[in-house]
């Protein structure tokens, strides 16, 4: 009769715990909030939004890593269940890390890689791999040039792993045939920003460059240069510009016959992956190192498909 007793007990209070056993709070820091990241702060939202029990704690890091840090101590001092980061500065990842995991709280980096190439356990990156990123893309660009051209390469913030790797993938498809016929004549950084790289193309114009492709590391700074190329009356129908993410008015600047590739980078999937990811190991689940969501090659010819996923 005892144990019968001891058994209801215990079942009653199974019962009375179990809503609550899953109530994660998950603090996220976000770069900034530039139209890319804010589709992945979506991504995150709606996971969240249908993960039973979890409550995301979002802060805007305003492109200031002083201030990221902080948002990180915060969130440790408040002993979140898991942390994201989309950090500002991929150097500044080894200090994070070490900030995360010294209080004991699963750690999920996404989009932006960090700096480090080993984990400790209970932490991981969710994203894409940037080696296809950069290499579809100026693939891409070669086919449509033949193999032959001079390029115009606009990087992104250069204190970004992102930024960093595409150029890299631009050098290592032109090294190769059949593109050895194509030259990068110049390359400066617009921090991935349409205004900054708006005015960097109005620049080259303005001092006469030659060129027969622009190959932006993002879309934002890819319409940039459309834009200012438009404005100057250099936009022609053969104009190549190629960014990366696919983004929703990248999309609409391809509809509308301007921008020629751009590579699709699942906003929400990363977004969405990086919630799933710190959920599980916030309840003593495993996940890989690495999370990988894929890049695709968006053409005109393909375009509609991708008209609503980002």
């Amino acid at each position: 009769m005892a144990l019968h007793k001891t058994l209801i007990a215990a079942a009653l209070t199974t019962l009375l715990v179990s809503p609550f056993a899953h109530a994660e709070k998950i603090g996220v820091t976000m770069a900034d909030s530039n139209p890319w990241l804010t589709l992945v702060a979506n991504g995150m939202k709606a996971q969240a939004a249908k993960t039973k029990g979890v409550t995301l704690l979002v802060e805007d890091a305003q492109s200031d890593i002083g201030r990221q840090l902080s948002q990180i101590q915060n969130f440790t001092a408040q002993k979140v269940d898991a942390i994201i980061i989309v950090t500002v500065d991929s150097l500044a990842t080894q200090k994070m890390t070490k900030l995360v995991t010294e209080a004991g709280i699963p750690l999920v980096y996404v989009n932006h890689p960090p700096g480090e190439t080993k984990f400790p356990p209970k932490v991981t990156f969710v994203g894409s791999n940037e080696v296809d990123s950069g290499t579809l893309q100026t693939r891409e660009v070669c086919r449509l040039l033949g193999g032959k051209g001079k390029i115009l390469l606009i990087d992104g913030d250069l204190a970004n792993e992102s930024a960093l790797q595409r150029s890299i993938d631009v050098k290592d498809v032109i090294s190769k045939p059949p593109c050895t016929g194509m030259k990068i004549v110049d390359k400066r950084t617009a921090n991935w920003s349409r205004t900054e790289a708006a005015d960097l193309m109005k620049n080259w114009l303005s001092a006469g460059t030659q060129f027969d492709a622009v190959i932006s590391n993002n879309d934002e700074m890819a319409i940039g240069a459309i834009l200012a190329l438009k404005a100057s009356g250099h936009m022609k129908k053969d104009t190549i510009v190629a960014g990366v993410d696919a983004t929703r008015d990248a999309l609409a600047s391809m509809k509308a016959g301007e921008l020629k590739v751009t590579v699709f980078q699942d906003a929400y999937g990363q977004g969405g992956g990086g919630v799933d990811a710190a959920v599980k190991m916030a309840r003593g689940q495993k996940v890989p190192a690495a999370v990988w969501i894929p890049f695709e090659l968006v053409t005109p010819s393909n375009v509609d498909k991708y008209l609503s996923k980002n």
